[in-house]
């Protein structure tokens, strides 16, 4: 008998309109944004559906938009779907979206998952206008190849292995003046195409400093259940049911790489057959993808 697990997006899956059928069909969707409005001080709903781009991209908004609009999306599977969301066994989210998938496994409530993205956000952003930098994805090189890129880019700024994202796909995150000298590098190490990504800083790395401290400090103040299934962390991909192993391993994943290709073929050796990502965007089926070509995902659209 297989096994179905859930996957929900990280940062840089959010698009403005994201969330519009849900809240106009879905009960549960609207009550979800309306709440996170009143928890929030804001109107995040406007944003998630008419932006600006730059509002929503900003990183203290974007990501409890992403946390809210995968949740709304989850609660659209649940109404129209129930006995997939009962069948399901595990979950994994990436960087932000571990929040969503702890909030799914009932290890974090609703209001508490919200209060912790969005500190998890504005400390994050402060970190990164504290030092100018940013993450670029580049695909066709290993991991040796990365660390030789990393040194050979030493001499014009700080560069670390940010997301491990499978089968030649990397994202390397640091100043943004080795950035600005990655592309010619990374391509005469055989790098096929390199991509800046469209966020505010050098997540996954130490430059991320204090804000690790910060998240510390809040997660100290939470409830944090042991979750009612199986979720793989970023950090070791590894599954966790102590709340307080859970709180470190949170707070190291700000400054540590997420090691995303593990956690899949981790939940694959456990007898995951068919995955089922939920929320905005499809970046996770497309990883799937290539790390193993014959597994299915679904996509659940927050759209």
């Amino acid at each position: 008998m297989g096994r179905t697990a859930f996957l929900f997006p990280g940062q840089g899956a959010q698009v403005v309109g994201m969330g519009c059928e849900l809240i106009r069909d879905r009960a549960e969707a609207r009550d979800l944004f309306a709440r996170a409005n009143d928890l929030l001080g804001f109107d995040l709903t406007a944003i998630c559906l008419d932006g600006p781009p730059e509002a929503l991209n900003a990183t203290d908004v974007s990501q409890p938009a992403i946390f809210v609009a995968s949740l709304a999306a989850l609660e659209d599977l649940k109404a129209t779907r129930p006995e997939v969301v009962a069948a399901c066994e595990g979950a994994a989210g990436l960087s932000l979206g571990e929040y969503t998938a702890l909030t799914f496994a009932g290890a974090l409530d609703f209001e508490a998952g919200l209060k912790i993205v969005r500190l998890r956000g504005q400390a994050m952003q402060e970190a990164a206008l504290a030092s100018p930098s940013g993450m670029t994805s580049v695909i066709g090189l290993d991991e040796a190849a990365i660390d030789q890129l990393c040194q050979r880019l030493a001499p014009y700024g700080r560069l670390w292995k940010a997301n491990l994202l499978g089968h030649g796909n990397i994202v390397v995150s640091g100043e943004n003046a080795a950035l600005e000298h990655l592309e010619p590098i990374a391509a005469e190490l055989g790098a096929s195409r390199c991509v800046p990504l469209t966020v505010a800083g050098a997540f996954h790395t130490p430059l991320m400093k204090p804000a690790d401290q910060r998240l510390a400090a809040a997660l100290a103040e939470i409830e944090l259940r042991p979750p009612r299934l199986p979720v793989y962390s970023n950090v070791d991909a590894r599954v966790h049911t102590d709340p307080d192993e859970i709180r470190d391993l949170l707070v190291r994943q700000v400054i540590a790489p997420v090691r995303w290709e593990e956690s899949m073929n981790a939940m694959i050796a456990d007898g995951f057959d068919s995955f089922i990502e939920i929320g905005p965007g499809r970046v996770l089926a497309g990883l799937l993808k290539r790390i193993h070509r014959k597994i299915p995902c679904e996509n659940i659209p927050a759209r």
